[in-house]
């Protein structure tokens, strides 16, 4: 018994983890602040619901809903403040940060796996051809995948040249020198 347990333990500490999946191909990317988005995000839909059920209580303890309209407003508007905008906002921008991302060789799709509204796990499927870098940096976008941003950070990239390839770095640009010289002699 005392061998199955150490066998156990071994397996159970064993570093490999399952890097394909059947249906989105080869495991590329694992962003790590996927537990801190989750967590934050339902901590703030928590305490909204919270401040929901709450509120009737509040109003009859405090009496709040006999003074001034000008001091009823501000309560409204504050606890509305927290209990609707706060997780709004916080949805709108963590819903593109891909906690997984994965690559599918054969036919060179990518799965990438975000939040939802409601904390599910959401599967955005795209080919490399979707794949649109912004002009402009912008802060909470890498790329987007058909018209959906997504945020990932390069250096979580096990391999860069996933990367690369995710971005379109590793085609090969072609300039013809004869187009570049008519076009400055027009000029």
């Amino acid at each position: 018994q005392a061998t199955s347990l150490l066998g156990a333990a071994v397996r159970s500490l064993s570093t490999s983890s399952p890097h394909e999946h059947p249906e989105h191909g080869r495991l590329v990317y694992k962003g790590n602040l996927a537990k801190a988005v989750l967590g934050v995000k339902f901590f703030s839909y928590s305490t909204s619901i919270f401040n929901l059920f709450m509120m009737p209580y509040i109003m009859l303890k405090t009496g709040i809903g006999f003074e001034s309209l000008l001091a009823q407003a501000a309560f409204y508007g504050l606890i509305g403040f927290f209990t609707f905008v706060t997780p709004v906002t916080l949805h709108i921008l963590t819903k593109g940060y891909v906690i997984r991302l994965y690559y599918k060789d054969e036919v060179d799709t990518y799965t990438a796996i975000t939040y939802s509204a409601i904390l599910a796990e959401k599967a955005t499927v795209f080919h490399r051809e979707d794949v649109k870098i912004p002009d402009i940096t912008k802060m909470f976008t890498t790329f987007y995948a058909k018209t959906k941003s997504m945020l990932v950070n390069p250096v979580l990239f096990p391999n860069p040249q996933d990367f690369h390839h995710l971005m379109g770095y590793d085609k090969s640009l072609y300039f013809n020198l004869e187009e570049e010289e008519e076009e400055a002699d027009g000029r």
